[in-house]
């Protein structure tokens, strides 16, 4: 019987190994280098509306800020929803956070000209 306890032990371990593997934390950088203040952020597998919010502290203030957030778990491809305090709400769709591990926003994101 120890044998078949050995087989049922490392089968369960390697079973636990993996789904661990499956459930990676990823940290991601917003770089705010706009002239407006990030109030919210949220996070979706790409393509649907099921955003979930990413809380930090504070305002992520414009001018080359940045804060480091974590990622729910899911597929890699992800669409980000960033607000800002002027009530712009910009989506940056299908951004690999598997891949890449920061977002810059710029002066001329979502403004035209």
């Amino acid at each position: 019987m120890r044998p078949n306890r050995a087989i049922i032990l490392a089968s369960l371990l390697v079973v636990a190994t993996h789904a661990n593997a499956e459930r990676t934390t990823r940290y991601f950088d917003l770089v705010n280098a706009t002239y407006d203040s990030v109030t919210s952020l949220a996070v979706a597998p790409a393509g649907s509306d099921a955003f979930r919010d990413i809380e930090f502290d504070a305002p992520l203030h414009g001018g080359v800020t940045s804060t480091t957030v974590e990622i729910p778990d899911g597929d890699c491809q992800r669409d980000i929803r960033v607000a800002f305090n002027d009530g712009r709400v910009l989506l940056y769709a299908g951004i690999n956070v598997c891949r890449y591990d920061r977002l810059r926003l710029t002066p001329r994101d979502g403004r035209q000209g």
